[in-house]
């Protein structure tokens, strides 16, 4: 463990720029665990952080990687032991700490989870943070009263990776998944296979501008934001959650008040990121008994190495992944 390579990102004169490094634990910032790194994955997040089309990064140079699991080499912590199989999803990763693209990782204690009951470290991976977003949507909507009986929920941007565990999730607790879609001829047949009872075009959307809109769903899970996210509040039936974990088409949201105090619907904000530890460790569980997934494996769409993923991180910016990308390390 002397040295072990890692892909940092660096702010230079011309941009932001990755670059694969032989470094060592000390380059690393303090924590109080250190872990050899097993599996690692690929979100949205991470394609913005390495391309530079989103400031994702608030100090230069870090080790890339929102998400890692491994195993504990050492800890100054007893909840933690050489040995231990844990994960970690966000928590600072590549924003203020360095992350989880990298053969070892430097973390602090309170962000380190127990690998769940059941799972191995290439299950935690193709959830990652996408799948604990997922999983934290469905939990706080359902803390909030919902339950299949109250209709149909949308998942919009359905094929990335929270659309596919969010459908996955929602499906096997009873619900009615209809999934919204750019890509629905291209990916029908995929979203079914994860539960979706129905495909929905996205280009075929009638989204109006009235203050309210007929109720088709008993809730969303929204990607998008803007539009597509005012007219879910609009079109969501009395008492209805809809979960916000995303802005891929716009940060903007235009609605009225009308929504919220004629038909009691609830917008839920979703930040995976400042998760409180009980609450993360809450849906770890849930992720590990009722909620578990079921279709990991169709979810899993590509393995690909520490070398490669500088390379295919255009992909994500440009809409071209279906589902969850692990990273082997």
């Amino acid at each position: 463990m002397n040295t072990f390579r890692a892909l940092r990102i660096h702010s230079t004169a011309d941009g932001i720029e990755p670059r694969l490094e032989t470094i060592s634990i000390d380059d690393l910032n303090e924590g109080e665990v250190v872990i050899r790194c097993g599996w690692s994955c690929i979100n949205y997040k991470d394609a913005l952080a390495i391309t530079g089309a989103g400031k994702i990064l608030r100090k230069f140079p870090l080790v890339a990687g929102i998400d890692t699991a491994g195993t504990v080499v050492s800890s100054t912590d007893p909840r933690f032991k050489p040995g231990d199989e844990v994960v970690v999803t966000s928590a600072g990763l590549s924003e203020t700490r360095d992350g989880g693209f990298a053969e070892y990782a430097r973390l602090a204690a309170d962000s380190v989870i127990p690998l769940p009951t059941g799972f191995s470290l290439r299950d935690a991976m193709a959830l990652g943070t996408a799948g604990f977003t997922a999983a934290l949507a469905v939990h706080r909507m359902e803390q909030n009263g919902q339950t299949p009986a109250m209709g149909p929920v949308a998942v919009s941007g359905a094929t990335g990776g929270v659309g596919s565990v969010a459908i996955d999730l929602l499906a096997g607790r009873g619900y009615e998944v209809h999934a919204i879609t750019h890509k629905a001829e291209a990916s029908g047949d995929y979203l079914r296979a994860l539960g979706a009872a129905k495909v929905i075009n996205a280009d075929s959307l009638e989204i109006g501008n009235r203050p309210l809109e007929k109720a088709v769903w008993g809730g969303a899970v929204d990607n998008l934001g803007g539009s597509v996210l005012s007219w879910f509040t609009r079109s969501t039936c009395y008492g209805g959650n809809v979960a916000s974990i995303g802005l891929a088409a716009d940060h903007k949201l235009e609605t009225t008040v009308m929504p919220f105090i004629l038909r009691g619907v609830n917008l839920l904000g979703i930040n995976a990121v400042d998760t409180p530890r009980e609450l993360r460790l809450q849906v770890w569980e849930r992720l590990a008994t009722d909620l578990r997934p079921q279709h990991l494996d169709t979810i899993v769409s590509a393995e690909v190495s520490l070398d490669e993923i500088a390379g295919c991180a255009h992909k994500w910016i440009d809409g071209r992944i279906t589902g969850r990308t692990l990273v082997k390390l």
